[in-house]
């Protein structure tokens, strides 16, 4: 039974909703629908823009990547995987899928999507290798590495700030397993060591003996070579019966090796 006082409640609550539909305030409802409403509308353009990013990035994959000569599918698939814009700054969104590099702060590049599928290629990785990578910047070629067959990874920055982001970034798109480490790349990291593999994404002017000496008996090391500002080659060694055979792949254009390392006389003379 609803006594008196229920009954009142009820009237005013009745009244209430009345005089709000009445004079044009939204009800409770009309809120929850509107809210409703807003949700799927954000929800919706969230997903366009992923896949504008997504068809973007397909497209470079075929257009600057496939079309000039990379055809390791492992290697493809990863660049069509990892997300290019998600590593640059937001002043350079709108050309995160263009194949040049960009500017990442600090005298720094994320290297061109093509020189990065190409060297990762040049490594000819097998499942479950050792990785050194010497200049983690933005943490993109790490990324791509450890998408190809599960990859063991360990990256190298030597500017603290770049470190830092890197580390925040690679953690929050569930790159988790990379290890980083704040150092003087020119040195490895002689505790992880020997490497089935090292790539080198910043140019020294000689093939420093530390690398040479951490990478593995059939292991290759993918890295460019020359002054700062003047003419670079990339080059790919490969450690056999102790002894190191050299192929020069051209010329190529990377920000200088920095660190104490770049002092150190030539040890290793190139051919």
């Amino acid at each position: 039974m609803v006594d008196g006082r229920e009954l009142a409640l009820c009237g005013i609550i009745f009244c209430t909703l009345a005089a709000c539909t009445h004079r044009g305030i939204p009800t409770p409802l009309e809120t929850v629908s509107a809210t409703s409403t807003a949700a799927e509308s954000t929800n919706s353009a969230d997903a366009r823009q992923e896949q504008a990013t997504t068809d973007e990035r397909l497209l470079m994959v075929e257009k600057t990547i496939v079309d000039r000569g990379v055809s390791d599918e492992r290697v493809l698939a990863a660049m069509r995987t990892v997300p290019r814009h998600e590593f640059v700054p937001d002043d350079y969104l709108d050309s995160a899928y263009e194949d040049h590099p960009l500017p990442i702060g600090y005298g720094q590049t994320i290297s061109q999507p093509y020189v990065v599928a190409w060297m990762t290629e040049l490594l000819q990785l097998e499942v479950g290798e050792k990785v050194l990578e010497i200049g983690t910047g933005s943490g993109y070629q790490a990324a791509v590495l450890v998408e190809v067959d599960d990859i063991e990874v360990y990256s190298i920055e030597i500017v603290p700030e770049l470190a830092q982001e890197a580390e925040e970034r690679l953690t929050r798109l569930g790159y988790t397993s990379i290890q980083l480490l704040e150092s003087d790349g020119y040195y490895g990291w002689e505790e992880h060591a020997p490497f089935d593999a090292i790539i080198v994404t910043a140019a020294p002017d000689h093939l420093p003996a530390p690398l040479v000496a951490q990478l593995k008996e059939g292991g290759r090391l993918v890295i460019p070579i020359g002054p700062a500002g003047g003419y670079q080659s990339l080059w790919r060694f490969v450690k056999e019966n102790g002894e190191l055979t050299a192929y020069n792949l051209g010329g190529v254009s990377f920000v200088p090796f920095t660190g104490s390392g770049v002092g150190e006389p030539e040890a290793i003379p190139l051919p």
